[in-house]
């Protein structure tokens, strides 16, 4: 049983990606928030601003820390945020008197976004090979079957004669141009969140900027010039970017499921989806799929720029409704691209010969 089709028993199977929802596990957040504290207790140690005998116990022993999940889901729902719990279980675990320095000039949002973005990052490498993959898989087929003649078609009417290769074009240079879109603004969101109770580093004073520089080589993230807290446009940036590669993809998938209409007969397709009604049906799942994809990342990219209206300096509302809305449009994204190659391998005409 879930709420979620990404992880259902079954659904997921068409609309699952195992590897890449492993950056959604509890165990994965677990890892980046500890790989934090670590990072944030050596810069500290190193500028002084902590003991230096601290930060080294600190580093020689967080690796063996494991958080009690059952606990902090109990104080979430108190706190509104995992991390004050996880803090008090992680000084729990490293002990006086070296625990007063754990978390130390950090708040929770710090923590949390950082490991967003450090969970994120394989994703995004990931999304860019299955791109290159998949518009390599598109280059052999108009290698394959580009010269040959299908009805170009306006409004979905009968138009004027085109080439198979004219079609594929409309497929594979968006996602070509999504890879550029991706070069530009990967640099804007990977990125290091520490801006401490209000955004201000308060209690580094003075050595806050070299205590941010360290944190942010440790954990090979750029240096913002300011905490981002409150200012999430790079955070949504990239919800349109996966909204964008959905859309791509939909249009694929949208022309593939018209092509294998029958009596078109502009597409030959293996491996398609069977009926319990009607054997003689082959259904195009893949396209179809595709299309719901690029419709559910549609739908759910306005509600991040809901989450663009951050009040003040902190904002208990807008920062959990992307919690909802970003993770499932980052599974739908990867589902789809999954997707896409798969219907390609399923093509095995284009056109008539």
């Amino acid at each position: 049983m879930s709420v979620s089709p990404f992880n259902h028993a079954w659904l997921s199977g068409l609309l699952g990606d195992d590897d890449l929802a492993l950056q959604f596990a509890p165990e994965a957040e677990h890892e980046e928030m500890v790989y934090f504290e670590e990072a944030l207790a050596a810069a500290e140690g190193a500028e002084g601003i902590i003991p230096a005998n601290s930060a080294e116990y600190i580093a020689e022993h967080i690796g063996g820390f494991g958080a009690d999940f059952e606990a902090i889901a109990a104080a979430t729902a108190r706190d509104g945020v995992v991390v004050p719990e996880f803090v008090r279980q992680l000084r729990e675990f490293i002990g006086t008197p070296h625990s007063q320095y754990i978390h130390f000039g950090a708040t929770s949002q710090d923590l949390i976004d950082t490991s967003l973005v450090l969970r994120l990052r394989p994703v995004l490498t990931e999304f860019q090979s299955r791109i290159e993959k998949l518009a390599t898989a598109l280059g052999q087929l108009d290698r394959q079957f580009g010269d040959r003649e299908i009805m170009g078609r306006t409004r979905m009417q009968d138009a004027l004669p085109i080439h198979v290769r004219d079609r594929i074009a409309a497929w594979r240079g968006p996602l070509l141009r999504d890879l550029d879109r991706l070069e530009e603004l990967s640099p804007r969101f990977l990125v290091l969140q520490f801006g401490g109770a209000a955004g201000t580093l308060d209690k580094l004073g003075d050595k806050a900027h070299a205590v941010a520089a360290r944190i942010a080589e440790k954990l090979d993230l750029s240096l913002p010039d300011h905490s981002w807290h409150s200012q999430r446009d790079n955070i949504v940036e990239l919800a349109d970017w996966l909204s964008l590669v959905s859309g791509s993809l939909g249009k694929f998938g949208a022309d593939i499921a018209l092509m294998a209409q029958n009596r078109i007969d502009e597409i030959a397709l293996e491996g398609t989806g069977g009926s319990s009604a009607m054997a003689h049906k082959s259904n195009p799942v893949a396209a179809e799929t595709l299309v719901t994809l690029a419709h559910f990342n549609a739908a759910l990219v306005g509600g991040m720029h809901q989450a663009l209206v951050h009040e003040q300096e902190r904002s208990g509302s807008a920062w959990p409704l992307e919690w909802l809305i970003l993770p499932q449009m980052v599974m739908a994204t990867a589902a789809g691209l999954r997707t896409a190659s798969t219907l390609c391998t399923q093509i095995t005409r284009l056109g008539r010969e």
